[in-house]
Formats: structure tokens, C-alpha cells, sequence
């Protein structure tokens, strides 16, 4: 039986018995902040199991994509252990129980119309004292004692160990179903029963839930291998080929006993889950799920290196793998190129440094074997990975086959040392006062879709970790979250920001400034300001509405600006992210370079050309189906309800989306985009601004635009220009007073530009062209303009006085230069000094060759004596040195200093007494030339 015959047969088999049967959750559920992905079948149903969501149904089945990397390890070394793999189950939410789900469990596996497994070739395990499993197994379905053993916590219950050791809450025994083969036991089936809720440490504490519930598990390439006759999950029909091409494009043939077996089969499994995982848009990154997908592509590749690879070769195995998979996930076939693309960016980065990293992690061993030393040192982990991209579980595992343990507490230390967070430990049911409403309310009913206003009656009021009846301490300091049976107030989701507002009933008026949803909770996060709170209470809660009206202008935009990004850079341009507020916008989209200027104003454009021609905004509820075979962007890892809520514009923009919008496109009024940006490897973000900001935003782009013109007395048109001229005049000071030679100011101007007037895209792309040139933000030019003139006009002083000076060089110093015996001495004052033109003059006297001895000072332009000293190296073993000199001279005027003995710097505070410390120089060079 095929792998795709399987799943569907399972599914058909649990849908005919009265269970409805759920998609396959997203592999990387965003909701659920306990896992980074989903582990297993039962978790999108936890809230179901818990009573903490209102039940639209008491039966399930499902097959879900699953991903663990905690037996990573034993992937490719053991015929069952996967990183990815897909999980079959039925559940039950308070309807049937053992009873029938032990005697379907049999069915499915037994009938001929189903498995058609032969009954003796089953055998069970039930918990020690679960007498209940093991009555049903043995009299009503018939098992000889010998085949049903009972088995221990540790073994036959969930979580494992959970009556002696925890945790506290929901949990029961389960039963395992196991298939012999030549092989030996293969578990395929496993029925967990959650009939009691923990309660402190034994003895007594499993209390009998009032609601119990059925969670099944069957592994779908497990039960494959058993029904296909394989020896390995990897050699059954949508794993096979993978191994196969994967043997092909490392060039190598496949021998399942060797160790080039083992590593195809690693590389099989992960480039499979990287696979999903990238398709729904979880790229390979440094933290959380993102540096898993590094994790496991880096180990693919290395495993590929160790077979001959030297060059990326796991995107090849992309199209195998929809191939294979399509049936079930048939979306995978329209991210087949943006995936493989992605993977192929990583090998590549990950094979530039590979070679240098592997001899790096050799002579870490060599060193660690000549001082017998047995343990990897954390720091040297920490160095590995941000030099050269190496995971610490890849090189625990590289060390592990060397027989090296690996120090995680060092590599944490370090790591924290480079200032890298730590990964969050999170719960796995969550308790406390929030979840004892959702247990109690199920849900709060959202009406904000059709007003900003309603009548609602108070639930619940949280106060830090309590559940209060009544609260009256007022100020925003003190935080409360109230739950309402109905609310206006949309709460964070989407991306869209929650509601803020205020919510009055009689006697109190309490302020929120967030809201949020946990599950169908709606919390509105706030303060009390006058009054006294009382659940039960009647109110009117009342959104910001000038605020709301903002966010759907923004948020509308943004599926404008999904639109647009998408018809100028290509269907590969999907969001990975957005963030919407009060007419501002963020939106992070796939896209593997910059965005260009031209493109950016086309898309610019284009957003702008939708608001100018009006489209109906429209959004309705309709079946998932429905929805994507009309064509609603659905967008991959997301999690969709059945039915969905479509949002339209026009004729070319429909997405599946929850937030509020406006009705007319041309409502958005003004469209502005102000920054583009790499925020991750293949991804970027725009961010933008609509409605009143972007207006603002246009009058003051248009007022930089004229402030700066006016300072450079340029017409808008020439900005640019002018700017250029003006750095080129800056720089070209700079040089003439470094090197002393003062010429000409250039006098030649350019004529004004012809009258012309300019459109506003027009001036912002002259700001933005001189924003490029001066390194600075768009609003920040005139402010570096200002700074520019005014150092224009100082370096123009600087040079004038240098002109009038007479033409400096290292050789008209020489040509004043007093002779001590062979030594030539130049010291002088320089008007104007600043330390590159001492230093640059210096290094042209000793340039000339001969023992010399040059010590110039003069005044800055804050007041402040600067004196540079320099000698030939001769003189140094005769004992002049110049930080010595420059110290000495640096006192007389009220300064200190010091430097090289060939080069020195020095100051002082007081310009007046300048001629006695050259005196005092010239004295003190006398007497140590003289002297030696």
C-alpha cells in the first residue's frame, strides 16, 4: 500500500465515524509560543482538549505535518527516527472514549477493507493499572494474555513519568500497538487516554477529569515501511527516490549498510523538512525556528562535503521532493523555485567557509588529543560559530564521533560574553487567571467589524495574577486586563495593532491602551482612571476611531502594496512579515537583492495609481476552498480558520485576512514609501506611510528640498549638483592645506538652470540622490549642508592665510634651516596649523635626506597651540627625542604631549607665550646636538 493510499484510507476510515476531518496545521505555528514547531498531531488541538475554545465539533482526524529535532542524532542511523515526518490521529473532546477507540484502532488495522494486517502479527502494551485497556483488548477484541503486557509510567503514560515526576495538569495512560515483522516490534499505533488531571506529588494526586478525551498517533512512514515490507522508513515509495537522487547528485551509489547510506539518508530527511519549513517562509537564520532550518541544511552540506561535494547540491533534491510530497501538499509545487533558491543562498554561503572551518575544528582536536583533553571547550564552539557559521551541534557531533564530549554551559557562557541571547524556556500549558477565563467565557464576540461601539457587560478583571470581582485603585500604574462578552476593540493579529480606547460604564471609566487575544479571548489591556470596576457590570466600550480609521488606511495599503511588489519583481515577492499602525506600515516580503531606486518608484507609483482610481473594498466569509479556487493570496505557514474572511480590492487583490479596512481604495488618500532594507537574508522591508502622515511626510520632504537649495543658493532642480560641487570644493581644501601648496580659489560658477519645474517625485528623488551623496538621512541634509559651508568657509580662511604666508614645503623649510654641526634645524611657527600639515611638512623635510631636526607649532583656529616635532632616525640614537622635545615645549605654553621618538604631538593652552617656547625648543636641540 502506497504512502498516499495510506493517509487517505485512515482519514476516509475516521470521517466515516463522525469525525471532521482538519487540514494539516502549518508545520511552524506562530500561535502557539510553547513549540517553534508543531511536535505532534494533538497540538493544534490543545485549546480543544483543555475546554479552553467554544467546540464546533467533538470528533477529529487528521494527518499533520510534523517536525522534532530531538533524536537528530538518530536520523539516517536508525530505520524510524525523522526530523520531519507526518503524524495520522483521531480525537476525541469529551465524546468517545477507550471502548471505541481501542476497538477502531483494531478495525482499521485488521478489516480487509482497510490494513488487512494479519491479528497475529499484533501484539499490545497497556499501563500497569489500567485495567479499563486491558479488559477491552483481552475480552472484547479478543488478545491472548501473553500479547498484552502492562508496562510502567515511563513507558505507558503521557507524559512520560508524569505521576511521580510531573507535571502538574492534564495527562493519562496510554496503550501502544506494535506489528512483528522479521525485524522485530515495530510500534505503529499509539492511544493516549487523558482521563486525569496530575495534582502534586503522589500518592493520590490523579484527579478524574469530568470531560476525558482520546489522542491517537499513527507515524504515517512507520505504518509505510510495515505495509510496504521494507526494512527502513527510508525505502518506502516518497522516501526512496529522494535517496536515490540524492546518491546522484553527491555522485556516489547507495549501499543502505554503509556510511555513505547513513549520510544520504540525513541528508534525505532534512533536505525534506527544510523544504516545508522554507515554503512556509521559515528561512534559514540565527534565532529560534530560523537557525533550526540552518542547523539542519549546514549538517545536510557537510554531510555532502564528507561525500566528495564541494559545491551546493541540496537544492537539486527540491523538485524530487514535490514530486513526491505534491499529492498531499499539492501547494508545494508553487514554491518549488522560490525554495530551491533559497536552499542553494545557504549552501553557498556555508561552502565558502566550510574548508577553513574543518581545519579549524582538525586542529582543535589535534591540540585537544596532544594535551589529552576530553572535552570540546565551549569557547572555542562559540569562535567556530561566528567565524565560520559552524552550528555547536554540529560540532558536538563532529567531536562525538572523535569520542570528545562537548561543554554547553562553556559555549552558553561565551556566547552570552558576545552578547547572543539565550532561547526562551516557555511552558507547555500555560496557567493562571486568563486561562481560567477561557475556560469559563470560551470566547469573546468580536463586532468590530460593522462599528467602533457597542454595549458590552464585564467577564473577567485581572489584576497582576489574580481573578478580582471589583477594583477601584485608579492611574496608570496599576495594569489591569478586562474581558467583555462583546467588543469593538480588534485585538493584535495579522500584523494589524490592537485597539485602543475606553470602555465606560456606570461609576467608572477604565482606559485601554492595547489589546490583545489569547485564543478567542479578546484582553483589553489598561488602566482604571476614575471609579470602581465590577464584573458583571454594564458598559459601553468605544474604540479610538480616528485612530482605527488610520490603520485601515495603512492596512489597506498594505494589500496595494503586496499587489504592487508582486507585479514589479515577481510572484516570487510574498510577505514574510508586516507590521500595521496609525497610517504607518512595515512589510517584509522574499526578494534576494535590493530593491532599485527605479523599482521602488514604480512600485511607489503603482500603489498611488490604485488610490487614484477608486476599487471597492469588499471582504466576505466563505469556505476555504471556495476561497482558493477564486484565487485569494493564501500565504504558506499561515494558519487559516474554516471558513475564512476574504478580503478584496477591485479585480486584483484578494487575501485571506482578519483586519479592518477601509470601503474605497481612494480612501488611503496618499501613499508614501521612505525606506527599503535587507532585514535577513532573502528578505526585505519597506516601510511606508499613508493618509495624514504621508502628507506630512510630503511637506516636509518639500520644505528639506527648499531649505537646502536656498542654503546652497541653488535651484531645486540643480540640488544635486550643487551638492556634488560643494563636496568636491570641501575636499579639495582639505588637500591644499595638507600639503601646504595654496592655489587659486576656483571662481568659475555655473549659470542658473533654466526655469523648471519639478514634480514631488521629482524633489524626493533629488533628496534622496543627496542624502546618497552626504552619507545622511533625507531630513538630515541641510543640517550636514550647514556643517559643510561652514567648514568651507573656514578651510577657504585657513587657505588665504596660507597663500599670504608664502608657499609652504619641505623644501623652502630647509632653506631657513640652521646648521648644527651636520645636523640641519628648522624651527619655525606656522600660521594656521593643523596637525596634517605639520606632519606632511615634516615628512618632506626628512624626506630630503641627512640628520634632521624639525620642530613647528602654531595656533588653531579654537585658540590652541599645536606643536609637531620629528627627527631623523640618526638623531634618536644621539639622544634627541622628539616626544621628549615635544613635552618639554608642549610646558612652556601651559600643555603636555609626548609621542615617538622619531614622531611626536603635543599642545598647550596659552598661543601668547609661543615665541619663548620656541625659544625654548631651539635651546634645548642646541644643547643635545651640541652636547653629543
Amino acid at each position: 500500500m502506497k504512502a498516499d493510499e495510506l493517509r487517505e484510507k485512515y482519514l476516509e476510515f475516521f470521517e466515516a465515524r463522525g469525525h471532521k476531518r482538519c487540514p494539516s496545521d502549518v508545520l511552524v505555528p506562530t500561535w502557539d509560543p510553547s513549540v517553534l514547531f508543531t511536535p505532534a498531531g494533538m497540538n493544534p488541538f490543545k485549546d480543544h482538549f483543555l475546554g479552553k475554545v467554544k467546540l464546533e465539533f467533538t470528533r477529529a482526524t487528521s494527518c499533520q505535518k510534523c517536525l522534532r529535532t530531538g533524536d537528530i542524532e538518530n536520523v539516517g542511523r536508525t530505520p524510524y527516527h525523522h526530523t520531519f515526518f507526518e503524524m495520522l490521529g483521531n480525537f476525541s473532546f469529551g465524546d468517545y472514549f477507550k471502548r471505541e477507540a481501542i476497538l477502531w484502532a483494531w478495525e482499521f488495522l485488521t478489516s480487509p477493507k482497510w490494513l488487512n494486517l494479519d491479528p497475529s502479527r499484533l501484539s499490545v502494551s497497556v499501563y500497569l493499572d489500567d485495567d479499563e485497556a486491558y479488559r477491552i483488548w483481552h475480552e472484547e477484541v479478543g488478545l491472548p494474555q501473553e500479547r498484552i503486557e502492562r508496562m510502567g509510567e515511563e513507558e505507558n503514560f503521557w507524559p512520560a513519568g508524569a505521576p511521580t515526576h510531573g507535571p502538574d495538569g492534564v495527562c493519562g495512560p496510554c496503550s501502544e500497538i506494535f506489528v512483528h515483522t522479521e525485524r522485530g516490534p515495530v510500534e505503529i499505533w499509539n492511544l493516549v487516554f487523558t482521563q486525569f488531571n496530575r495534582v502534586g506529588p503522589p500518592p493520590n494526586n490523579l484527579r478524574p477529569l469530568p470531560s476525558k478525551n482520546i489522542d491517537t498517533g499513527m507515524g504515517l512512514e512507520r505504518a509505510a515501511s510495515v505495509l510496504q515490507n521494507v526494512d527502513s522508513n527510508f525505502h518506502i515509495d516518497i522516501l526512496r527516490p529522494i535517496v536515490e537522487a540524492a546518491a546522484e547528485v553527491c555522485h556516489v551509489h547507495y549501499d543502505p549498510a554503509s556510511d555513505a547510506g547513513r549520510r544520504l539518508r540525513r541528508i534525505t530527511d532534512h533536505v525534506r523538512a527544510c523544504t516545508f519549513a522554507i515554503h512556509e517562509n521559515v528561512y534559514p537564520g540565527p534565532n529560534r525556528e530560523k537557525y533550526v532550518v540552518r542547523r539542519l541544511l549546514r549538517r545536510a552540506v557537510l554531510d555532502g562535503h564528507q561525500l566528495g561535494c564541494r559545491e551546493p547540491f541540496l537544492y537539486q533534491l527540491v523538485p524530487v521532493v514535490v514530486q513526491m510530497m505534491k499529492a498531499p501538499y499539492p501547494e508545494l509545487c508553487e514554491t518549488e523555485a522560490r525554495v530551491a533558491e533559497a536552499i542553494r543562498l545557504e549552501e553557498a554561503a556555508f561552502f565558502a567557509t566550510l574548508d577553513d572551518a574543518l581545519r579549524r575544528i582538525e586542529h582543535v582536536f589535534a591540540s585537544m588529543q596532544s594535551r589529552g583533553q576530553l572535552v570540546v571547550e565551549g569557547q572555542a564552539a562559540a569562535d567556530l560559530y561566528q567565524t565560520y557559521g559552524v552550528p555547536p551541534e554540529l560540532f558536538e557531533s563532529l567531536a562525538a564521533e572523535q569520542g570528545y564530549a562537548f561543554d554547553w554551559e562553556g559555549f552558553r557562557k561565551a556566547m552570552a560574553e558576545h552578547g547572543e541571547k539565550a532561547r526562551k524556556v516557555v511552558e507547555l500549558f500555560k496557567t493562571g487567571p486568563v486561562e481560567n477565563l477561557k475556560r469559563a467565557l470560551k470566547f469573546t464576540e468580536f463586532v468590530g467589524y460593522q462599528t467602533t461601539s457597542c454595549q458590552a457587560t464585564v467577564k473577567g478583571i485581572v489584576a497582576g495574577e489574580e481573578l478580582r470581582e471589583e477594583w477601584s485603585v485608579s492611574g496608570p500604574e496599576h495594569r489591569l486586563i478586562v474581558v467583555l462578552d462583546r467588543t469593538p476593540f480588534y485585538a493584535e493579529g495579522g500584523g494589524q495593532v490592537g485597539d485602543i480606547g475606553v470602555i465606560r460604564g456606570e461609576g467608572f471609566v477604565y482606559r485601554v491602551v492595547d489589546t490583545q487575544k489569547d485564543g478567542d479571548l479578546i484582553l483589553h489591556y489598561g488602566y482604571l482612571e476614575s471609579g470602581t470596576l465590577r464584573a458583571g457590570s454594564t458598559a459601553k466600550a468605544e474604540v479610538d476611531a480616528e485612530r482605527r480609521q488610520g490603520i485601515a488606511r495603512a492596512h489597506t495599503a498594505t494589500h496595494l502594496l503586496h499587489y504592487a511588489l508582486r507585479q514589479t519583481l515577481g510572484q516570487h515577492a510574498q510577505q514574510q512579515g508586516s507590521k500595521v499602525d496609525d497610517d504607518w506600515l512595515r512589510f517584509d516580503f522574499t526578494h534576494q537583492q535590493p530593491v532599485t531606486q527605479e523599482e521602488l518608484e514604480k512600485i511607489e507609483q503603482t500603489v498611488n495609481q490604485c488610490i487614484a482610481r477608486p476599487a471597492r473594498v469588499a471582504w466576505e466569509v466563505l469556505p476555504l476552498r471556495q476561497a482558493r479556487e477564486r484565487g485569494a493570496m493564501m500565504l504558506f505557514g499561515e494558519k487559516y480558520p474554516d471558513p475564512v474572511r476574504m478580503v478584496s480590492i477591485g479585480d486584483y487583490s484578494r487575501e485571506l485576512c482578519g483586519g479592518t479596512h477601509l470601503s474605497d481604495t481612494s480612501q488611503v488618500e496618499r501613499f508614501e514609501l521612505v525606506s527599503e532594507e535587507s532585514v535577513s537574508a532573502g528578505t526585505r522591508r519597506v516601510v511606508a506611510l499613508t493618509g495624514r502622515k504621508a502628507a506630512e511626510n510630503a511637506a516636509r520632504v518639500q520644505e528639506t528640498v527648499t531649505q537646502a537649495a536656498r542654503l546652497l543658493h541653488a535651484h531645486p532642480a540643480a540640488l544635486v549638483t550643487a551638492v556634488g560641487k560643494l563636496l568636491k570644493e570641501v575636499r579639495d581644501l582639505r588637500k591644499q592645506l595638507t600639503s601646504g601648496a595654496a592655489t587659486a580659489a576656483d571662481s568659475e560658477t555655473e549659470p542658473p538652470p533654466a526655469d523648471q519645474s519639478l514634480d514631488y517625485p521629482a524633489l524626493k528623488s533629488l533628496l534622496k540622490e543627496a542624502a546618497r551623496l552626504l552619507n545622511v538621512s533625507v531630513f538630515d541634509v541641510p543640517k550636514r549642508l550647514q556643517a559643510l559651508l561652514d567648514e568651507r568657509d573656514k578651510l577657504r580662511q585657513q587657505v588665504e592665510q596660507l597663500r599670504q604666508t608664502g608657499l609652504l614645503s619641505g623644501e623652502s623649510l630647509l632653506a631657513e634651516a640652521e646648521s648644527v654641526g651636520d645636523t640641519r634645524l628648522v624651527i619655525r611657527e606656522i600660521p594656521q596649523a593643523n596637525p596634517a600639515l605639520l606632519r606632511h611638512l615634516i615628512d618632506q623635510v626628512r624626506a630630503r635626506g641627512g640628520s634632521t631636526a624639525v620642530l613647528l607649532a602654531g595656533t588653531t583656529d579654537d585658540g590652541k597651540v599645536l606643536i609637531v616635532t620629528g627627527v631623523s632616525r640618526d638623531l634618536v640614537q644621539r639622544g634627541l627625542h622628539a616626544g621628549n622635545w615635544a613635552k618639554l615645549v608642549a610646558a612652556v605654553v601651559g600643555g603636555g604631549g609626548g609621542g615617538k621618538p622619531d614622531m611626536a604631538q603635543a599642545g598647550g593652552k596659552n598661543p601668547e607665550k609661543l615665541p619663548e617656547a620656541l625659544a625654548e625648543a631651539r635651546r634645548f636641540a642646541h644643547q643635545v646636538l651640541e652636547g653629543a
